[in-house]
């Protein structure tokens, strides 16, 4: 959530269900206004069915206003060497060393997009045709247009590990390989055969800033290998409560995408869902958006209809994303949406990590906090979901969003402070706890902490004995606690650089740097033994 409220806010105890939600905005606006341009996609869908051509539409979404997947292209009205392809962004496929996807958007309706890609930017030879995942936006206020978008991907597979490919997106009209087109190209590597040294980057709730387009710059620096993005993404849904006075603006998706293309078009762009990332209009569970708009990796226990829960393994690290509006206790819109598949895949899944020999490290990472004192506190639900799962399958390092601002927690064991971790200082998982990280300070309004609770960051320590906070219950209340772990507090824009070593003594070393560049925490994890020996499980 945007607004930072320490209180119970009062629309909690009137929100509705997601489904509700749909329900109500479907039968709102069932006759919305179609636009020329929204014609041809009607067109398009009925020739599609009658053809029998690629038609997808998701279970229960078959009304002629539902989000529609199709492979072919609308037919444009507009000349395609006039419209110039945006938003570019890269996600892995389930294994990063042989599948890449590439997603973009384009503001006007294109013939035949596609994607060309080779190993150097004169030899783009490949050519892969686009699938077009169109959207319509109806004017869900008085203040705002219906809205008409264009989401295209490729997929590519049997790609080589460890290689540099280079890529242009076009469509009729727009050839990318074009001596004019050149500096459309973009680049990606590919995650090596066999494990070694490099660094990723983390944050949540992002938004349409100055502040996050500084993040975005600072985070291009570190070369990472990946980013991983906790949710609340964008903010075009500022409010998800299901009534008549909600705003939804779909064009900052537009915003959001050309912002963050400077990175996303060469570093994958791993987002999960957040609160605001439910997005009724689209679907029941609020998520026909997102997959409209991201290619993801599709070996989760859903990904049709949990596209933000999948995981890949990079290297020696195995990464694993979840969807928390699943059990929230203080945002129950979709609690309970996948009927514990989610919770069980996730065992299935972790089990899987810990047991392959490659993986020294997993993290885990997904939008509300399991342990965090600023506004939002942390989330009861998740902690009963999960905690038990992390802690037995030894989970190196859990980042959250939610909270606009960084904190860093000690090691937690059982709930209690395992191992004070200082700014500087390094913890083992198999022996004192797990880590938590608050990265929620990625370039949306940012949050405070309790009266009297001040900073404390790398060379302006300010360590206190205890806070008192509250965690959120069953009942949708906030329950007080006087905790211990909190260590690091920052108040300012910021991200995670995780800068992974691997070998004899494999180890992460966590950095949290501000939009300014100055380091504000620091501490490196280090798992006992050499690589390769998992030891038995420990209770965290």
């Amino acid at each position: 959530m945007d607004t930072p409220n320490v209180g119970i806010p009062e629309q909690l105890a009137q929100r509705l269900s997601m489904p509700e939600q749909h329900e109500y905005l479907r039968a709102k606006h069932a006759r919305p206004k179609v636009s020329r341009r929204g014609a041809l996609i009607g067109g398009l869908v009925t020739a599609g069915a009658a053809g029998g051509g690629g038609l997808l539409i998701g279970a229960g979404n078959a009304s002629a206003t539902a989000p529609t997947l199709t492979t072919d292209a609308p037919t444009a009205k507009v000349d395609g060497s006039l419209v110039a392809p945006f938003g570019r962004h890269l996600a892995f496929g389930a294994d990063p060393a042989t599948q890449m996807r590439i997603s973009w958007q384009v503001p006007f309706a294109v013939k035949q997009p596609y994607v060309r890609i080779g190993t150097a930017p004169w030899e783009l030879s490949r050519k892969i045709e686009a699938e077009v995942r169109p959207l319509h936006t109806p004017a869900l206020s008085k203040k705002l247009p219906e809205v008409e978008q264009y989401y295209l991907h490729a997929a590519f597979d049997n790609l080589k590990p460890g290689t540099t490919y280079y890529y242009g997106v076009g469509h009729e009209g727009f050839d990318p390989a074009a001596p004019e087109r050149m500096g459309t190209i973009g680049t990606f590597r590919t995650a090596p055969a066999k494990p070694e040294k490099f660094v990723f980057t983390a944050f949540g709730d992002q938004g349409v800033s100055y502040d996050a387009l500084a993040n975005d710059q600072l985070i291009l620096g570190q070369n990472p290998s990946f980013h991983l993005h906790a949710g609340d993404i964008c903010y075009a849904d500022s409010s998800g409560m299901g009534k008549e006075s909600d705003t939804y603006d779909a064009r900052v998706w537009d915003q959001f995408l050309a912002q963050t293309e400077s990175v996303a078009k060469s570093v994958p762009w791993m987002v999960t869902t957040g609160n605001h990332d439910m997005e009724a209009w689209y679907s029941p569970n609020g998520y026909g958006g997102q997959s409209a708009r991201w290619s993801l990796p599709e070996n989760g226990f859903d990904p049709r209809n949990a596209p933000g829960v999948y995981s890949f393994r990079y290297g020696s690290v195995g990464v694993v994303a979840l969807d928390a509006n699943d059990v929230s206790y203080e945002i129950p819109a979709n609690k309970g949406y996948t009927d514990g598949k989610q919770t069980a895949w996730l065992d299935k899944r972790l089990g899987e990590l810990r047991r392959d020999q490659d993986v020294d490290f997993i993290v885990v990472f997904f939008h509300h906090c399991m342990y965090s004192t600023s506004t939002h506190a942390s989330d009861g639900g998740v902690r009963d979901a999960w905690l038990e799962l992390f802690s037995k399958h030894q989970v190196d390092l859990v980042i959250n969003g939610h909270n606009h601002v960084y904190e860093r927690t000690d090691a937690i064991k059982g709930g209690e402070v395992g191992r004070p971790v200082p700014v500087g200082g390094t913890t083992d998982p198999t022996r004192d706890g797990i880590v938590y990280v608050t990265a929620g300070g990625a370039g949306k309004e940012l949050y405070g902490f309790g009266a009297g609770v001040e900073d404390s960051y790398e060379g302006h320590v300010n360590d206190r004995e205890s806070i008192v906070t509250f965690h959120w219950t069953k009942l949708r209340l906030p329950d007080p606690d006087t905790v211990e772990w909190s260590r690091v507090r920052y108040t300012g824009f910021s991200f995670l650089a995780v800068e992974v070593e691997t070998g004899a003594q494999p180890r992460m070393k966590v950095s949290a740097l501000a939009e300014s560049g100055e380091r504000v925490d620091y501490f490196e994890v280090l798992r006992a033994g050499q690589r390769g020996d998992r030891g038995g499980s420990a209770a965290q």
